[in-house]
């Protein structure tokens, strides 16, 4: 067993470390790695809740789902066509984004879920799609950054009766 010198000296030298930073674990695997958020460049909308980049990505926005408009599986819902245009009138071709990534990079359809906000105004993107009533809040463990903010704008549009809350999809998303 160390003496109580011993101790007190690697107990010192593991805190100077940590002060330096010498042990700090890096953000991601490798810090070769590219980040797979930062900004990018919207190509196009493809519906309400998913975009196209023009280095490729698809991006899936993360805590809403919007109704469905494009998947030739279901049936366009309620206020879908509308929310992929609300969609496409915040992110027109060429419109510069920041992705902030949560901890899941990627769902199931290798899409990068990302936060997205519209620059140079910092427009939260996912947010406004609430706060407009385009969006139903979708959590999906453990992407859980922003759930009281999403949460509190879904209940703010439902309690004014605007877009999904209102007259036009009084039988819900279906009707």
């Amino acid at each position: 067993m160390p003496s109580s010198k011993l101790r007190h000296l690697l107990a010192c030298g593991v805190l100077v470390m940590l002060a330096a930073g010498a042990c700090a674990r890096p953000e991601r695997a490798s810090d070769a790695e590219p980040d797979p958020g930062g900004t990018a460049t919207v190509e196009r909308v493809v519906d309400g809740d998913t975009i196209k980049l023009t280095d490729g990505r698809r991006v899936r926005l993360i805590g809403i789902d919007t109704p469905e408009s494009v998947d030739p599986r279901r049936p366009v819902e309620c206020l879908g066509k509308e929310a992929a245009a609300y969609t496409a009138s915040l992110l027109p071709p060429g419109t510069n984004v920041r992705l902030e990534l949560d901890v899941e990079e990627h769902d199931r359809y290798g899409r990068t879920l990302a936060y997205v906000r519209r620059l140079p105004d910092g427009l939260f993107v996912n947010l406004d799609l609430a706060e407009q009533g385009f969006a139903e809040q979708l959590t999906i463990p453990p992407n859980v950054r922003y759930v009281e903010e999403i949460r509190a704008a879904v209940a703010s549009a439902r309690s004014a009766g605007r877009g999904l809350w209102g007259e036009a999809c009084a039988g819900g998303r279906d009707g």
